[in-house]
């Protein structure tokens, strides 16, 4: 036990690293190539911290763990929203450019009303039985390459001068190596955590339904958690917002569409409210950049959003 316990403080440590090496190398890069920020956090960092959500689901879909693959997409992308944009709020309010508000947001929500409509068969067609089916994959893949048609689309658009002035740039050898070591650091601190805090978790006699809802959906969002939250300290709003956003729309196009062309995914319908959740979070993120200052997400709303995370956390324990 008491190695658990340190094995879990040497991740923490490790994780707050690998961020700080992702977020320094990837903002150099995106000076240094004219991209804009936001771009980079929507594909190189967000790839890069949604790998352990694609580790999880691809080892899922081998053991035809169907409910795990399915939580742990679900579970992730609510995380992100209420507790790690909550924490990254409160550290520092987050500026979204427009096109996040207008664009990106709507599209991640539109992902998960689709994992609602494409899940519940039984309900809306009057199937026998729900399931996420292979060509429910083919489509959600498809719709994620038109995402990076958009992607690519904007690639060029530069940041405001206020945006990219501060940030530090390093030659291109320089900056691709932290870029790199930042996630190889992430993804080693990230398994290391999960797997010593499900060793806790057992201990302390949690159930396997439990573990699985919260600490391994939290603990795949982890990476996402310490490099939104270095990208805050360092006012590197787009960063911080592109990660998340970006993370969500790969998790339910890529990931999700990746395991089910494996796999089809039987859809159990108590998931369902757990979907409902991560609408109700991705609409919350929508209708927050109107309230208040504008295109900004300020801290009395991240504290709401981390407030509503520890709520559904405690019905989860509840439920089990």
């Amino acid at each position: 036990m008491i190695i658990a316990i340190v094995l879990v403080v040497a991740s923490l440590a490790v994780l707050i690293g690998g961020a700080e090496f992702l977020v320094r190398g990837s903002s150099s890069i995106a000076k240094k190539a004219g991209i804009s920020p936001l771009v980079i956090g929507l594909t190189i960092v967000a790839f890069g911290t949604s790998a352990p959500e694609l580790i999880v689901n691809l080892f899922a879909a081998y053991t035809g763990a169907a409910d795990l693959a399915i939580g742990n997409i679900i579970g992730s992308n609510i995380a992100n929203i209420l507790l790690i944009l909550g924490i990254a709020a409160i550290i520092y309010p987050l500026s979204i450019k427009s096109s996040t508000a207008w664009k990106e947001i709507p599209f991640a929500l539109l992902g998960v009303i689709l994992v609602f409509t494409m899940g519940n068969d039984i309900l809306i067609d009057g199937s026998f039985n729900s399931a996420i089916s292979r060509t429910d994959g083919i489509s959600l893949i498809a719709i994620f390459i038109i995402f990076m048609f958009y992607i690519f689309g904007i690639s060029k658009v530069k940041g405001e001068k206020g945006e990219t002035e501060n940030i530090k740039t390093y030659s291109w050898a320089i900056s691709s190596l932290l870029t790199t070591g930042g996630l190889v650091l992430l993804f080693i601190g990230g398994k290391i955590l999960v797997d010593n805090a499900m060793i806790l978790a057992r201990l302390a006699g949690l159930s396997e339904a439990l573990i699985g809802l919260t600490i391994v959906a939290v603990g795949t969002s982890l990476p996402e958690l310490a490099t939104s939250v270095v990208a805050a300290y360092h006012h590197h709003d787009d960063i911080a917002i592109g990660n998340i956003v970006g993370s969500n729309i790969l998790n339910i196009f890529w990931i999700l569409g990746v395991t089910s062309t494996i796999l089809q995914l039987p859809f159990n319908a108590r998931v369902n409210f757990d979907v409902l959740v991560s609408i109700l979070a991705t609409a919350l993120l929508f209708i927050f950049l109107f309230v208040g200052t504008r295109k900004k997400l300020d801290r009395w709303q991240g504290i709401f959003f981390v407030i509503l995370y520890l709520v559904y956390v405690a019905y989860l324990v509840w439920r089990s």
